[in-house]
């Protein structure tokens, strides 16, 4: 690394081969260069890292040591610390996968004031041997900065609590003029308010950027046939790209796994119960997946998997159960299109999915105050799937970003959620709702007990079934009164009334439903109910997923579908080289360059060394280091052979 000293915007340029900071980058990295603390609040893909990185390589050149970064993932430190590397950067990490002497080696380096970045697991922080390190590094004065990644995970109300978080207080204690970068890309205002006081901040600036993902579209439906509709959305929008499926449980993970690759799909499954070697084999293969044509992964996981996944270019998340809160889902879903490229965060949910989460809440051996603040964020996140208006709109009013609330919230329109691209149309369900409501209270004063959401739906529907007979359930009034409304409204209508507070379930009574006091006022008709009117289900089989030749069927992207045909020749040859040399480092492709300065290179088709330069994302240990073979590949003749192959 160059010793010559630059300024923060010298080294976004000639490293990161960016020309501009992004969001609160710059505020970031001048409050940790003038010595203070910071809360850093940025989208995934909003360019964190460079919050740390950028002062860490500047306070290096001074003399003044190493940056740890505390990351709560070691899986993934080889990647971002080989990244890097491939800039020209010294870093490393101190993990399991080392053995005695390595490490001893890597704490020798810091010592000797070699290493510009530290990438360490909390919990081996923590560890007498490693404090004892800081400790002689502090004294020495080759600690420069701590950069606390997913400081989330501090908070209790966050949604990837992790108690050995809390230790990290003792930084502050311990060292009170280091400065400290607490970062994560998702927090409501009792979650940072939880991380401050956890980790000692109330000094540090808030630097909290936009939480929009304008490149990501929301699209929630209905549960109908859950793995039909998977089915149709990966194949019809995203036939051979990277994905998520996220699943609650880890058995449905390795059902939905199975199931995809029956049909076709390169699925893998990821969850905490899995030996730790195939669980990192398959996150090798997800990370590594564009190195070859055609052999993209679609990870199917619980929340286990994900956090600190740096992968550019998955193309879409999707949810086949309900998260538990708003917070989890953006986190999630934030995981698509980290490139800035077009990605589709898809979820299907029914009532069985609120229900199995509200059960999670209760029989949670939480207290009160916990299970109180649980329910809550549920509720905002059942409004949300249950929302007529805009998904963006929500998501941004929860995080109170961009002030908008109320009536602004209700008038907001992003044009790339699925409420925005095709308005729901609404039925007025407020006499459905009293007739259900009305149902409820009958059967408990006749029976003294309560019941589940199909037996009451029998009821109101005037079906006959052995249940009904046994309780004489075709005596009372709401007997086959809304027989006119389908089982799939009156489920719809319930996940709502759930939603706004008026019904309840009891997890441990069977999930039987329970009316609350606000139920009253939608007896009495004080409130209306509009319901979005259920989508028809196309009759259509879903296509194969599979050529001919037995390879997965693969789309134009739209950004690729905007070049002309030598552009696209030179996009594949590009694209090519990348996985050869990504295979040689053992690295992820993404690692060498982005599909996004992939595109940009062969959209310009630069012819001189100085022409690549100007390219987003190119900076001067890349260019030194493949430039010339870029240039060689730009040339038409190179596309043109490639595309004869």
């Amino acid at each position: 690394m160059d010793s010559a000293a630059h300024s923060p915007l010298q080294i976004l340029h000639d490293v990161f081969g960016y020309n501009a900071f992004r969001g609160q980058q710059q505020a970031a990295i001048e409050q940790v260069l003038s010595g203070g603390d910071a809360l850093v609040l940025m989208p995934t893909g909003g360019g964190k890292s460079l919050c740390y990185q950028i002062p860490a390589i500047l306070r290096a050149q001074q003399g003044k040591g190493v940056c740890i970064v505390v990351s709560p993932l070691i899986a993934l430190m080889h990647d971002q610390v080989g990244a890097l590397h491939e800039l020209g950067i010294p870093a490393a990490f101190l993990n399991s996968t080392l053995d005695s002497q390595q490490a001893g080696e890597i704490e020798q380096q810091m010592l000797r004031g070699e290493l510009a970045l530290l990438y360490v697991a909390p919990e081996r922080l923590n560890t007498p041997r490693f404090l004892a390190l800081l400790q002689c590094l502090y004294e020495q004065k080759l600690l420069s900065l701590f950069a606390i990644d997913e400081a989330h995970c501090v908070s209790q109300w966050g949604h990837d609590f992790r108690p050995e978080y809390r230790s990290l207080a003792l930084l502050h204690e311990r060292y009170p003029d280091v400065p400290r970068l607490a970062l994560t890309a998702t927090a409501d205002e009792l979650t940072r308010q939880d991380m401050i006081e956890r980790l000692q901040l109330q000094g540090a600036a808030q630097l909290v950027s936009s939480f929009d993902r304008p490149n990501i579209r929301y699209r929630i439906s209905e549960k109908t046939d859950p793995r039909k509709q998977l089915l149709r959305f990966i194949e019809d929008e995203h036939a051979g790209e990277a994905g998520i499926v996220y699943c609650q449980s880890r058995k449905k993970v390795e059902e939905t796994a199975e199931w995809l690759r029956g049909e076709g799909i390169r699925a893998l499954p990821y969850h905490a119960g899995m030996e730790q070697r195939e669980r990192q084999a398959n996150q090798d293969a997800f990370l590594r997946g564009d190195a070859q044509e055609g052999s993209a992964v679609v990870m199917t996981a619980t929340i286990a998997f994900g956090m600190g996944i740096d992968k550019p270019d998955v193309r879409f998340v999707a949810h086949l159960d309900l998260p538990k809160n708003i917070e989890g889902y953006y986190q999630e879903t934030g995981r698509a299109g980290r490139d800035g490229l077009n990605a589709d965060a898809w979820m299907a949910y029914g009532l069985q999915d609120v229900v199995n989460q509200r059960r999670m809440i209760d029989e949670s051996p939480a207290n009160d105050e916990y299970k109180a603040v649980m329910r809550g964020k549920l509720d905002a996140l059942l409004s949300l799937a249950e929302a007529t208006d805009c998904r963006r709109g929500r998501l941004l009013s929860y995080f109170n970003d961009q002030g908008l609330s109320g009536e602004q919230r209700l008038n907001y329109r992003c044009n790339n959620c699925d409420n925005c691209l095709s308005p729901a149309v609404t039925w007025d369900a407020t006499q459905a709702a009293q007739k259900l409501l009305s149902c409820i209270y009958r059967v408990q004063q006749a029976s003294g007990i309560s019941f589940g959401a199909g037996h009451i739906i029998d009821i109101l529907r005037g079906k006959t079934t052995d249940k009904m007979a046994q309780f004489a359930h075709h005596q009372l009034s709401t007997f086959g009164i809304g027989a006119d409304i389908s089982e799939q409204q009156y489920k719809a209508l319930l996940r709502q009334l759930i939603a706004l507070g008026a019904v309840s379930v009891d997890a441990e009574h069977f999930n039987t439903l329970k009316l609350e006091p606000l139920a009253k006022s939608y007896l009495k008709g004080e409130h209306t109910v509009l319901l979005r009117e259920a989508a028809p289900e196309s009759a259509r089989k879903a296509k194969s997923s599979m050529r001919s030749d037995g390879k997965p069927k693969t789309k134009t992207p739209e950004t690729l579908a905007a070049l002309d045909s030598m552009a696209q020749q030179r996009f594949a040859a590009l694209k090519a080289w990348r996985a050869e040399v990504a295979r040689e480092h053992a690295l992820p492709a993404y690692v060498i360059f982005h599909d996004a300065t992939l595109l940009a290179m062969a959209t310009a088709a630069p012819q001189t060394l100085a022409e690549l330069s100007g390219i987003s994302g190119l900076g001067a240990k890349k260019l030194e280091a493949y430039g010339e073979e870029v240039l060689r590949l730009l040339r038409d003749d190179a596309g043109q052979e490639l595309a004869a192959a």
